[in-house]
C-alpha cells in the first residue's frame, strides 16, 4: 500500500483489521470425559474456576434415561476407537439420538441449564467481547450480560474454556449449554460479515474525495485486496452465504445502491451504499467473473468461484444497464451440499413411486417444469442419484455444472468454444449414453435433438421454464416440435414449485384473514378449524418461515392424453382430463401442506394462486 494511501486512511480515524477466519472444531464432548463444569446457581459463577467431579459419563446418562440401549452404546464405541470422533457425535451421525437429546445428557452429565437460542435474544453489548475468531474455534456465543457476570453459551463447555473466556473478558462467566448447530448458528446469525461495511463505507469516501481533488493516489491501490470496495464485495457474498441467499442483487438507484438478498424464496433488503460506489462494485465483480468492465451498456454474464467460510461455492453473475446505472445479480450454487434423495424431496408416497418408475425406462423423455428458482436442477440431480449405477453411461450437459458427480460424465457448456447445449448433446450421442440429462431445453434446436434422443434409444431427462405441467407440453409444440413426436417421446412432465416451511421454533395459532379462509375453502382446501403460522422468533430472522418444500404435479402421458395432444387440444382440455385420471394440481397439493400445519394460506396465495 503506498504511504499516500495509508495517510488517506488514518485520516478518517477509521482502523482496519481484516482478520483470517480461523477453522471452528465442531466436535462435542467425549463419553469419557474426565473434567466437566458444575455450574452453581446465580452468584456462584464468582468463586474460583475448579473442576467439579462428574455425576456419569454421557453413556451412562443415555443408557439411565432410555434414550439409547447397550448394543448401541457398544457399537458406537467400537467406531469410535476407529475414527478417533467424539462419542456424542458418532452417535448422532447414527441416527442413535437427536441433538436435542444429546444436548440435554450432556446439560445432565454437566449440570448445566440449556438455553434456547432460537428465542434468547443475543445481546450486541456482548459480541465485542468474544471475537468471532475465538468463538467458531471454540463453538461459544456470548448471550448476555447480568451486572457484571457473562453469560455463555457452549457446544462444548469445560472448566478450561470459562477461565479462558473470564480471563479474556476479565468478567466471571456462566457458562449454558447449546446444541453445536444452535450455537453455530447463532454466531452465523450475530457476527454478522457485513458489521464492519460502515467503515469502509467512511475510507472509500475519503479515498473518493481525495481522487475527485486530484491528490496522489495510486490508481492500482483503489482494487487491491484491502481497498473498501474490494472488502464490502467479500463481505456482501460471505453474508450471502450465511443467511443461505440464493441470489444477490445489487441495484442502483438516484441517491443510493441497495443490496438484497432472496432467502427462501423472498427478497430482503441488507444494505444501503452510497451511490457513488455502484459503479466501483460492479467492476469489480466484473473483473472477478472475468468480464468485460468496459462495457456498460450490454447485459453480460460471468462466473466465480470463491471460497467462503471453508466452502468452495460458485457464483453465477449477470449485469444488465437499467436508467440509474448497471444492475447485477449474483446467483450462489453451494458446491458442498448434498444432493437430495428422490425420497428427500417432499413428494408425496404415491407421487413418489409412480415418478420412481417412470425414471427408469430405458427409453423416453421425462420433463421437470417450473419458473427460475423452483428446485426443478435439485429435482434432475436427485432423479440421477436414484438411477446412475455403474452399470450405465450417465452424461449431462449443463450451464453451469452446479453439483459434480465423480461417477457420471458432467459437460459444462462453452458458448466462446461453440459449446452449446444443442451441440453438446449432438456429441453426447455419439458417447454410447444411456442417461442423458439436459440442464435445460430453451431454444428450438436443443429440444429437437433431445426429442430425437428420446425417440431412438436414450433415456433423457430435462428441465423447462413453464408455468405448469400443461403449459411445458403447449411450449413444446410452441417450439414448433410436431404434436406427434411429443405425444411420442414424453413420457411425463412434473410441474413443481418450492414454499416456505412455517419455522418449528415459532409456530403458533393465528386466525387468518376472511380472504385467506375464502380461497382455502372454494379451493378445496379439507375443513379445518385450527391453523398455523410462525409468529417470528430469531431462527427465521422474525419472518415467520425456515427452509422450503416442494409440491409437485406429475402429467403421465396416458394414450387418452397422447391423443389430445396430437389433436392440439387446448391446455384447460389437457388439464381437466390429468385430474380426471388422478393427477393433483400444484393448488392442491399446497393446499395439502397448508392441512398438515407445514405452510400458511399466505405462503400459498404467493406462489400458486392461479394454478
Amino acid at each position: 500500500m503506498s504511504a499516500s494511501l495509508k495517510y488517506f486512511y488514518s485520516a478518517t480515524g477509521v482502523t482496519l483489521a481484516f482478520k483470517k477466519k480461523e477453522k471452528h472444531q465442531d466436535e462435542l464432548p467425549r463419553g469419557g470425559a474426565s473434567v466437566s463444569v458444575a455450574d452453581q446457581p446465580t452468584g456462584a459463577s464468582n468463586a474460583p474456576l475448579n473442576t467439579a467431579p462428574q455425576k456419569g459419563r454421557l453413556g451412562d446418562v443415555l443408557i439411565t434415561s432410555g434414550r439409547i440401549t447397550p448394543e448401541q452404546l457398544d457399537q458406537a464405541l467400537r467406531k469410535q476407537r476407529l475414527t478417533g470422533e467424539k462419542l456424542g457425535k458418532v452417535l448422532v451421525a447414527s441416527g442413535a439420538i437427536d441433538e436435542r437429546t444429546l444436548t440435554d445428557a450432556l446439560s445432565t452429565m454437566f449440570e448445566l441449564p440449556v438455553v434456547n437460542l432460537h428465542r434468547e435474544d443475543v445481546s450486541p453489548e456482548t459480541l465485542p467481547l468474544i471475537d468471532e475468531g475465538f468463538a467458531r474455534e471454540h463453538m461459544v456465543v456470548p448471550v448476555k450480560l447480568v451486572g457484571e457476570e457473562l453469560l455463555v453459551a457452549a457446544a462444548e463447555p469445560t472448566a478450561e474454556l470459562r477461565e479462558q473466556i473470564a480471563q479474556r473478558t476479565g468478567r466471571t462467566v456462566r457458562m449454558q449449554i447449546a446444541s453445536i448447530t444452535d450455537v453455530r448458528w447463532a454466531i452465523d446469525s450475530n457476527y454478522r460479515a457485513i458489521s464492519g461495511v460502515d467503515e469502509l463505507v467512511q475510507v472509500f469516501k475519503v479515498v473518493d474525495e481525495a481522487r475527485r481533488r486530484g491528490t496522489d493516489v495510486v490508481q492500482s491501490e483503489v482494487v487491491a485486496d484491502d481497498a473498501p470496495i474490494v472488502q464490502v464485495v467479500d463481505r456482501i457474498l460471505t453474508q450471502a452465504m450465511r443467511d443461505r441467499a440464493s441470489d444477490v442483487h445489487i441495484e442502483p438507484s438516484d441517491q443510493v445502491v441497495r443490496v438484497r438478498f432472496r432467502i427462501d424464496g423472498a427478497l430482503n433488503q441488507i444494505l444501503e451504499l452510497p451511490a457513488a460506489m455502484g459503479v466501483g462494485l460492479i467492476s469489480r465483480i466484473k473483473i472477478m467473473a472475468e468480464m468485460n468492465i468496459v462495457e456498460r451498456r450490454r447485459p453480460q454474464d460471468g462466473q466465480l468461484t470463491a471460497t467462503i467460510d471453508g466452502k468452495e461455492v460458485d457464483v453465477r453473475v449477470s449485469t444488465v444497464a437499467t436508467i440509474m446505472g448497471e444492475k447485477c445479480v449474483l446467483r450462489i450454487l453451494d458446491k458442498t451440499r448434498s444432493v437430495l434423495r428422490l425420497a428427500d424431496l417432499g413428494m408425496p408416497g404415491d407421487t413418489h413411486v409412480a415418478y420412481a418408475k417412470l425414471v427408469r425406462s430405458p427409453f423416453g423423455m421425462v420433463l421437470c417444469a417450473g419458473p427460475t428458482g423452483s428446485g426443478k436442477t435439485t429435482t434432475l440431480y436427485a432423479t440421477v442419484s436414484e438411477i446412475g449405477n455403474s452399470s450405465m453411461n450417465v452424461m449431462t450437459i449443463e450451464d453451469p455444472v452446479e453439483y459434480v458427480f465423480p461417477s457420471i460424465n458432467q459437460i459444462q457448456t462453452n458458448e466462446t468454444a461453440g459449446l452449446t447445449f444443442a451441440t453438446g448433446l449432438k456429441s453426447i450421442l455419439r458417447q454410447d449414453p444411456d442417461v442423458i440429462l439436459v440442464g435445460e431445453v430453451r431454444d428450438v434446436e436443443t429440444t429437437r435433438v433431445a426429442v430425437q434422443s428420446a425417440l431412438t434409444g436414450h433415456f433423457v431427462i430435462a428441465s423447462m421454464h413453464a408455468t405448469d405441467s400443461v403449459s411445458a407440453l403447449h411450449r413444446l409444440l410452441d417450439m414448433g416440435i410436431e404434436s406427434f413426436l411429443v405425444a411420442s417421446s414424453v413420457l411425463a412432465i412434473v410441474g413443481q414449485r418450492l414454499l416456505r416451511r412455517i419455522c418449528t421454533s415459532c409456530i403458533t395459532t393465528y386466525t387468518p384473514t376472511d380472504e385467506d379462509l375464502i380461497f382455502y375453502e372454494e379451493s378445496g382446501g379439507e375443513p379445518k378449524e385450527t391453523f398455523y403460522h410462525g409468529a417470528g422468533c430469531n431462527f427465521c430472522s422474525h419472518t415467520g418461515y425456515q427452509d422450503r418444500i416442494g409440491i409437485y404435479e406429475l402429467l403421465v402421458m396416458t394414450p387418452e392424453i397422447r391423443r389430445l395432444v396430437v389433436g392440439w387440444a387446448t391446455q384447460e382440455e389437457l388439464r381437466a382430463l390429468a385430474v380426471k385420471q388422478g393427477m393433483r394440481t400444484l393448488r392442491q397439493e399446497a393446499l395439502n401442506l397448508v392441512a398438515q400445519d407445514t405452510t400458511t394460506i399466505t405462503e400459498v396465495i404467493r406462489s400458486v394462486y392461479t394454478l
